[in-house]
């Protein structure tokens, strides 16, 4: 008798842990086994880091939907994306664009890792050159035009490109401290690649980062679910994990 309780017991719990998952796949542990964050707001020292918010990543007319346009659904990301840019603005909280680019001798370069072969196979972010806006309007390397009123306002930080995924080959760093920033809210494209890149180097830098873990998005391919794996990641090393409306929350009351 006590085996079949047992057991029955252990049904209960797995449809029960079952029904959470088909709720949201990506939840986290209902009991988690790292220490609870230990990150505190304060506006003063925080921007708002967004990551390739480019019509190639975010838009079913850029040249990854196939590879990440079910993420990017998923997670709402455009919609939860513009409430935070909103949101910053309206707080006066820094926001800072770290793009992709690739130029034509870009396409030369010697050896590639398999997602940045795919993306030169793609076209992705190509531009006719870094001193030219010949082509750029409207092409999958330009800002997602819901974004243009907060990226084109004249106060948002645009860094120099990064090249394949972390901001060691742009100015971003450079631009935040001069700003007196160490704290960052992080957003975009893509989890496991360009978003986790920024994230470990941030960390290694001495910032404090916060990833809202529905305003990134990431390729879903039979190789593997780039947002559920850069997500377990995000757990461990981010000094906070929050979703939009936690993060709207801290904004608002500044």
């Amino acid at each position: 008798m006590k085996r079949i309780l047992t057991l029955a017991a252990s049904l209960l719990i797995a449809g029960a842990t079952a029904a959470a998952s088909s709720a949201d796949p990506y939840a986290g542990p209902d009991k988690p086994a790292l220490p609870a964050s230990t990150f505190k707001w304060d506006a003063s020292r925080t921007a708002m880091v967004v990551i390739d918010p480019q019509i190639d990543f975010m838009s079913p007319k850029g040249a990854s939907w196939a590879l990440v346009g079910e993420s990017v659904t998923e997670q709402k990301l455009v919609p939860h994306l513009l409430q935070l840019f909103a949101a910053t603005k309206r707080a006066g909280i820094p926001v800072a664009i770290s793009p992709h680019y690739y130029y034509p001798h870009d396409h030369k370069w010697k050896f590639a890792a398999p997602i940045e072969t795919a993306q030169h196979q793609l076209h992705m972010f190509d531009r006719h050159g870094a001193l030219t806006l010949d082509g750029f309007r409207g092409s999958g390397a330009d800002f997602m035009p819901e974004f243009k009123q907060y990226i084109e306002d004249g106060e948002t930080i645009i860094a120099a490109p990064h090249k394949l995924y972390g901001p060691q080959s742009n100015d971003l760093m450079l631009q935040l401290r001069k700003q007196g920033i160490d704290k960052i809210i992080l957003t975009g494209m893509a989890s496991n690649l360009c978003v986790e890149s920024h994230l470990r180097e941030f960390l290694e830098r001495g910032f404090e980062v916060v990833v809202v873990r529905d305003a990134v998005a990431g390729p879903k391919l039979p190789d593997g679910d780039g947002y559920s794996s850069a997500l377990v990641n995000f757990r461990y090393i981010a000094n906070a994990v929050m979703t939009t409306d936690q993060v709207l929350k801290l904004i608002d009351k500044k």
